[in-house]
């Protein structure tokens, strides 16, 4: 079944992904659909490899998978680029990173080696705790961006590519706030070209991408194509782009466990969340800047789904701290404990603790995944600009302006469903079961 209103292309030809910051989730992500075209390994976490989706009444049994009913690239075409401040190949960074079997690693080692990263653009005034000599050198930041230009369609006929999306992996940026220098695409490019401190890394990597007209998603929760000029761009240049902040570890569980606490009605005083970490994004999160940007993205979440405005009573004086300690052995395990002090029936209180002892970028790789396939799928329908229905896969959702972003995990995966099944013309689910509701028989009256 097709919709008149949107033609999706099909995915002929490759899809290439650009990664900037080849670290631990770009490695992970990489070697890990190196492994799954191997068949070494599947796909858990994916919900375009591994997700079904419901087609109309429940009574039709129609339940396929989603990348059989939408036009998605598969894995087996893929290929990948990516900057970062060392040089390494995406083999020995993986190495390094530690996070995956070294005997997995070797398996797809020649994969790996041949991803060898271009030269990033970097300044530690915007991440002080991260440092390294493989970077870009330009008079303006503007030349910066026509270098990173240069390689995407370097990168692209390399790969053979017919397309391209562009998933930031980079470390955590410090605080920023749009200025004036964001109003607009002329603003922003003379902030480039006068190398305007407004403009981080994240931003240039974005710009660069949305002048190709290439879909752009931030993984990290930094300031980057949110800002109104990037927004302005990505809708004249037919891209779409999302973020931000890819929802992994603590915040995936305050966003499954606070919506069933407000859908019983049940109240909140306190959630208190502290993390322990050891690897890169660890270390730069130690920086107070970088942990602020971060700390505005998870504070965020409680606040929309639970609606203390709304529910006075109940989350009106909910008390919400969340810290973060960088811990070297942990590596990239991270841990994350929840004390949540809730109260019910009468205002009797009770409490709920939550350990999670997690692994940050095997959660993190399969959204990776799932983004380059879905923005890739945007673009062929021909959609711009932000697309809010990828807000399941983020932490600090981009929203159209005036419009609140959804955290609840539930709405958005129905967001996300009902979405490809309008793309595809197929009725969306409500979930009222019309069908099903019984009515008492009609009575005679004088």
């Amino acid at each position: 079944m097709a919709n008149d209103r949107f033609q999706v292309r099909p995915a002929d030809g490759g899809l290439l992904v650009l990664l900037p910051g080849l670290g631990a989730v770009s490695t992970t992500f990489i070697a890990g659909v190196q492994a799954i075209r191997r068949g070494l390994a599947a796909p858990i976490g994916s919900v375009t490899q591994m997700g079904t989706i419901r087609l109309g009444k429940r009574t039709e049994g129609r339940t396929p998978l989603i990348r059989d009913f939408v036009p998605l690239a598969g894995v087996e075409d893929l290929s990948f680029a990516g900057w970062d401040v060392f040089e390494d190949d995406a083999w020995t960074a993986a190495r390094k990173a530690g996070v995956l079997e070294p005997s997995l690693l070797d398996a797809v080692k020649d994969e790996l080696s041949a991803v060898k990263p271009m030269r990033a653009v970097f300044h530690r005034d915007y991440v002080k705790k991260l440092d390294g000599p493989f970077v870009k050198t330009g008079t303006t930041k503007m030349d910066l961006a026509e270098q990173l230009i240069e390689d995407i369609e370097r990168s692209r006929e390399a790969s053979g590519a017919a397309r391209a999306v562009m998933i930031w992996c980079g470390s955590t940026e410090t605080f920023l706030e749009a200025t004036e220098t964001h109003r607009d695409v002329e603003s922003f490019e003379r902030g480039l070209r006068e190398n305007s401190p407004d403009i981080a890394p994240s931003m240039i990597y974005a710009y660069a991408a949305l002048r190709c007209g290439i879909p752009y998603a931030n993984g990290a929760p930094n300031l980057s194509a949110d800002i109104p000029a990037l927004r302005q761009l990505a809708s004249e240049n037919g891209s779409p782009v999302g973020g931000k902040d890819f929802k992994t570890g603590q915040t995936l569980m305050k966003t499954i466990l606070a919506p069933g606490l407000k859908a019983r009605m049940i109240g909140l005083s306190g959630w208190f969340s502290t993390n322990i970490l050891g690897n890169r994004d660890g270390e730069v999160l130690d920086d107070p800047g970088s942990f602020r940007t971060k700390e505005e993205s998870k504070l965020g979440v409680l606040q929309y789904i639970l609606q203390p405005d709304k529910y006075p009573d109940l989350y009106g004086d909910l008390y919400h701290k969340v810290r973060i300690n960088y811990y070297p052995p942990r590596r990239d395990n991270k841990e994350g404990w929840d004390n949540i002090d809730i109260f019910g029936w009468l205002g009797y209180e009770m409490q709920i603790k939550v350990d999670f002892l997690c692994r940050d970028s095997i959660l993190a790789a399969p959204l990776v995944l799932d983004l380059a396939l879905f923005l890739d799928l945007a673009s062929r329908a021909g959609l711009r600009g932000v697309q809010e229905w990828l807000s399941f896969f983020f932490k600090s959702p981009m929203t159209p302006p005036g419009v609140y972003p959804e955290h609840d995990l539930f709405i958005q995966r129905k967001k996300l469903a009902n979405t490809l099944r309008y793309l595809m013309g197929e009725d969306m689910i409500h979930h009222l079961g019309e069908y099903t509701l019984e009515t008492a028989p009609e009575t005679a009256t004088d």
